[in-house]
């Protein structure tokens, strides 16, 4: 068991996730209910995490092992230019440089260090998965991926507790259910080996519409 990894998994490591429901919030306003989270789960699992941030995590993790910062720079800018609301890329980067930082500060590494150097000249956000990734330079790197698709999906089951009428019981089963889909998920990401891509329009709509709520627990 890799007891750096669990700590980095944790809710209570510090980048921020509490505050981002990534249009759940929107999401829920208009449509209420178990299912409805059961549907949006699927979608951040087979979506977001399959084609768009678990191949960005998978791609940075080995441009981090092989130092190659022109390829880390431009997954971190397709990551970027990939997220069509503001909000969106905003928080990504803000958790992802949240992260970075304190995990640098927990567990210096000279790779890090210079992904911080490149943020600070503004050349490297760097998004949430570029810095997963960095940060999981000892860990294996499927599982890797596997750790991150836990933080998305624990912290949308969060987002969920706290904005729709769920008990803990039903809102854990329905992780245990996702979650037991992620092996698979992340064969198909090593076997596709593919660049990001993205097609979700129903939550990056989500996203977008949060600003226009009339009150909310979250930024995004």
């Amino acid at each position: 068991m890799n007891l750096e990894l669990l700590h980095l998994c944790d809710s209570l490591f510090p980048i921020g996730a509490f505050g981002y429901s990534d249009g759940l919030e929107a999401a829920t306003d208009a449509c209420r209910g178990v299912d409805p989270l059961r549907d949006w789960l699927d979608v951040v699992l087979d979506e977001n995490i399959g084609r768009l941030e678990g191949p960005v995590v998978w791609h940075a993790w080995l441009a981090f092992r092989e130092r190659d910062w022109d390829a880390l720079v431009t997954l971190d800018e397709e990551m970027t230019a990939l997220r069509p609301a503001a909000s969106a890329r905003r928080s990504s980067r803000a958790m992802g440089l949240r992260l970075l930082t304190t995990w640098q500060a927990l567990h210096p590494d000279p790779r890090l260090e210079h992904a911080l150097v490149r943020a600070g000249r503004r050349e490297l956000g760097p998004t949430l998965p570029v810095a997963f990734a960095g940060a999981c330079g000892s860990i294996v790197r499927r599982d890797a991926v596997e750790a991150f698709a836990y933080t998305r999906l624990a912290a949308t089951v969060s987002a969920a507790m706290r904005l729709i009428p769920i008990g803990q019981t039903d809102a854990h089963s329905l992780l245990a259910q996702t979650l037991a889909r992620v092996p698979a998920v992340v064969d198909a990401i090593a076997a596709r080996d593919a660049d990001p891509e993205s097609f979700t329009p129903a939550m990056d709509l989500a996203v977008m519409s949060q600003q226009y709520l009339h009150s909310r627990l979250f930024r995004s």
